[in-house]
């Protein structure tokens, strides 16, 4: 199924994964507020119709493409389509994913591999359709909307950490084999802390509790601004780490993991749990797509932030280098000025 507006040959495409609602939702409609045609892939037709409806408002083009990302398949024909129609694709966001909540040992085999199909291989067969087009051209930017859990994981969320941690070592080898082929194609992770999306309301979870967020939450617009952001930099980020909650989880993680592992296993499990309970009828993306249509927010929007700071983390790392040559000079000074005449 597919559906078009008036063409604009001139504008740039962007391609979205799981646009239907949440963050991929929120990004399209970023990218048509600054003139992109948006190609919109998921599996609710009911959802891509919204996401149809948001992104013509905002002044772009739409195309609506149904697809399941973790159907190899039918990414591949997406892609082609998209070509067929506008020509090229200046910009692939993958964002679809799905997830379980449980302890590892309540989680099943099926729903590990579910899990994996969606949200590790959804972005693996994002990344090798939008590489089929983009190395003709040696041009392009590829997205990925990743998560603090992909350097540091939580309790009851192994199924989607897992996929996480796969998507970052899956794109840090791809990003060395862009830099060997001297490709000008660009290549962006986004880390993302917890956002107000549906996603919470579709959990597939072993609990009579819904799922929700911990610690500090953000509107899905305002990721959606700091990645086309990205999208539109001079110089792609390698890595973008939004919001206070990520930097705090992934430098936490690179300086005293052994803490943060009994930090979260008291403070990130029970949490995760709301008061609402799971009714009869609320969606579970794991069994199948919802017939509604969700948009971009969940229910946290009480509590959401709507700005996030965006850090490079190249910018932190060459902060610490000089920090360090700084110490090591100041040292190497007092000793000289301390030494005997």
């Amino acid at each position: 199924m597919s559906r078009e507006s008036a063409p604009n040959e001139e504008a740039p495409v962007a391609v979205v994964t799981g646009a239907s609602a949440g963050i991929g939702r929120a990004v399209a409609v970023a990218f048509a507020r600054c003139g992109y045609r948006v190609a919109l892939l998921a599996r609710s037709p009911e959802g891509l119709d919204g996401a149809y409806h948001d992104v013509a408002h905002a002044g772009g083009q739409p195309f609506e493409l149904l697809a399941d990302v973790s159907k190899a398949d039918d990414v591949f024909a997406a892609a082609e389509a998209v070509v067929a129609r506008w020509g090229h694709i200046h910009v692939w966001v993958n964002d679809a994913m799905e997830t379980v909540v449980a302890p590892v040992d309540m989680v099943t085999p099926e729903e590990y591999r579910r899990v994996m199909e969606a949200t590790f291989l959804g972005y693996v067969h994002g990344t090798l359709a939008a590489l089929r087009h983009m190395r003709q051209r040696d041009a392009g930017h590829i997205i990925q909307i990743g998560s603090a859990l992909s350097y540091r994981a939580i309790p009851l969320q192994s199924a989607y950490c897992a996929a996480k941690f796969a998507i970052r070592g899956f794109t840090d080898s791809l990003r060395a084999e862009l830099i060997h082929d001297r490709s000008n194609i660009r290549l962006t992770m986004a880390q993302l802390p917890g956002v107000n999306t549906p996603q919470f309301d579709w959990s597939h979870t072993h609990f009579a509790k819904r799922h929700q967020p911990i610690g500090t939450v953000y509107e899905p617009e305002a990721i959606a601004q700091a990645i086309v952001e990205a999208a539109q930099a001079r110089r792609a980020p390698r890595e973008l780490w939004l919001g206070a909650p990520t930097v705090q989880s992934i430098v936490g993680q690179m300086v005293a993991p052994g803490f943060l592992d009994h930090y979260l296993a008291w403070n990130a499990y029970e949490k995760q749990l709301s008061n609402d309970p799971v009714l009869p009828g609320d969606p579970d993306e794991l069994i199948g797509p919802d017939h509604r249509d969700h948009g971009p927010r969940g229910r946290f929007t009480q509590r959401s932030k709507d700005h996030i700071m965006a850090v490079d983390p190249a910018h932190l790392r060459g902060g610490a280098i000089m920090a360090g040559l700084g110490l090591l000079t100041g040292a190497f000074l007092w000793g000289r000025a301390s030494r005997p005449h």
